[in-house]
């Protein structure tokens, strides 16, 4: 049993490397996002969000920094 569970998984790996290929293929027509110009707008989303978080993360470090001070006082 276990000489066919050795067996079995690097083959069952090949195979979905090999049937997943086509799906990576990169083609020569620009992708649906690109040919209408909305690829700028999810990255302008996500730099948004990016800026976002790292307010937040300042602001908390801060709020934490003060917190430990009037306890430690």
């Amino acid at each position: 049993m276990m000489k066919k569970m050795k067996t079995f998984i690097p083959t069952l790996t090949a195979l979905l490397l090999l049937l997943s290929t086509p799906i990576f293929a990169q083609t020569q027509e620009p992708d649906f996002m690109r040919s209408l110009g909305k690829i700028y707008v999810v990255i302008a989303v996500i730099i948004a969000i990016f800026i976002g978080i790292v307010i937040f993360l300042i602001f908390l470090d801060r709020r934490l920094t003060k917190l430990e001070r009037d306890t430690s006082e």
